[in-house]
């Protein structure tokens, strides 16, 4: 596979995204989405495997913050989690640092019957992000950030396709609009809106350009795991 082409980004914190992010494809709304599981760590499967909210099997990287967010929505949350899962700790006890989550650190959320716990509900979706829309409350600073940000991620100076993306068929899909269009807001949401008119500008010289070569300002090869 050959390494993904970078662009640069006029931003105080961002430097450079992922070309693709511009060019690639997602489905617009996960939750309409029946979702396959087509690889597993970057290793194929021997066959498709149907598993809905398959990105969220893992768990998820959680700043201190949101983590204490969401402990102080315990009352909002537990209702929508079986009744096991109200009663399981919520995030692993080992505290990681990491200088670009906002704390400087972050736990994962605990796995709970083969899926994130916040999974473990009567219905597919995110507990969290359930309990928002059903209770008017926002879940900015709540939601882990990685989780709205998914399938993009992003270390140090760089936004970036996550590695496991192409493990699901949700990804490249010919009808779908980029990636991009799709995490827009949520970029503007997570990190200010001064990124998003910084790649909007990045996206604008793309589209007016010829395909492959388009808006390449900087090409750097990068192989740091994705955060």
């Amino acid at each position: 596979m050959s390494e993904p082409e970078y662009l640069s980004v006029s931003h105080e914190r961002f430097r450079q995204v992922e070309r693709g992010i511009f060019v690639r494809r997602f489905v617009a709304d996960c939750m309409s989405h029946s979702c396959v599981m087509l690889a597993d760590e970057g290793e194929a499967l021997p066959a498709p495997k149907p598993l809905l909210d398959a990105c969220c099997q893992y768990g998820a990287d959680t700043d201190l913050g949101e983590r204490n967010a969401i402990l102080a929505r315990r009352a909002d949350i537990a209702p929508l989690l079986i009744p096991a899962a109200r009663l399981v700790p919520w995030f692993e006890d080992t505290v990681e640092e990491d200088p670009d989550q906002p704390s400087g650190y972050y736990v994962r959320t605990a796995v709970f019957q083969d899926g994130c716990v916040f999974l473990a509900h009567d219905k597919r979706g995110c507990a969290i992000h359930r309990a928002s829309i059903e209770q008017g409350w926002s879940f900015d600073g709540v939601k882990p950030h990685i989780c709205r940000l998914f399938p993009l991620s992003y270390s140090e100076d760089a936004i970036m396709i996550s590695d496991d993306f192409v493990d699901y068929d949700c990804a490249d899909r010919p009808d779908a609009p980029t990636l991009y269009r799709v995490l827009r807001d949520t970029l503007g949401a997570v990190f200010g809106p001064g990124l998003v008119t910084a790649l909007d500008a990045v996206e604008a010289t793309i589209s007016a350009a010829p395909p492959r070569t388009a808006g390449l300002v900087q090409v750097r090869a990068r192989s740091e795991a994705s955060t």
